[in-house]
């Protein structure tokens, strides 16, 4: 019997590793590998429905999941869809901790099949993230670990009408209780406005789930979701800012 030609072999052994990747639902995308710290994402629901033109309706009062990002990769296995089945026993806490403001639906899964399909098939390579339910848990997990709404509270940071914050005190406080250094993101300022809104506040991990300083000195604010949205959010300048409260 002859040995297979060398074209033929290399051939075989890619479709070999390409069926594999499929089985196991890995990122196939170059980009997939180049990511270095994971981001969880906390924002305000009383700024958050500032972003739409339409607002929204009863935003909770306290702070909730945007998700749980890879830092220098999106959407990096398209044929790993969402599937709402596999989180059906985290629904409980995944309505309340993890809500869709922006886009009401039957089941309001429109922003978590967003953050998987972005962001999910990316930090999947991680075995602690390796499916969607782990993926959602182990988020899950992080948000309540954190309590950043506890931690807040308890630096005395709370939704004012009438008072403002500075920037720069908020982060301050948040590394000193967290001991590294958070990306804290606003609304900018519309016509007829004074000041930037407090809306998005990042912790971040390494690949092995430690906490790691967040903010760096010329990365991207990012954050940016959805469609329709009137107003997007940056990274907060030096300055007062507004912790709006709840409608």
């Amino acid at each position: 019997m002859k040995p297979a030609a060398p074209g033929r072999a290399l051939l075989c052994a890619l479709s070999l590793a390409f069926c594999l990747s499929c089985a196991h639902g890995l990122p196939r995308s170059s980009g997939s590998q180049e990511w270095k710290k994971l981001i969880m994402v906390h924002h305000w629901p009383a700024t958050v429905c500032k972003r739409a033109e339409d607002g929204c309706r009863e935003p909770p009062d306290y702070w909730t999941i945007h998700g749980l990002w890879a830092d220098k990769a999106d959407m990096c296995n398209r044929s790993w869809p969402f599937k709402l089945d596999e989180i059906k026993d985290l629904m409980p806490d995944m309505k309340m901790y993890w809500p869709d403001v922006l886009h009401p639906s039957p089941n309001s899964s429109y922003l978590w099949k967003h953050e998987w399909e972005k962001h999910g098939t990316c930090v999947a390579q991680l075995e602690a993230l390796s499916s969607e339910r782990k993926y959602f848990g182990k988020a899950l997990d992080l948000y309540r670990g954190l309590a950043l709404n506890s931690m807040l509270q308890k630096l005395g940071v709370l939704p004012s009408g009438g008072n403002y914050y500075q920037v720069s005190d908020i982060k301050d406080a948040l590394a000193g209780l967290y001991g590294v250094a958070p990306k804290i993101q606003c609304l900018p300022p519309e016509q007829g406005e004074e000041v930037q809104l407090l809306g998005q506040i990042e912790l971040c991990f390494t690949k092995d789930l430690q906490l790691r300083s967040c903010a760096e000195p010329g990365e991207p604010a990012g954050g940016a979701w959805g469609a329709g949205l009137a107003r997007d959010l940056e990274v907060c300048k030096d300055g007062p800012v507004f912790y709006p409260p709840p409608p």
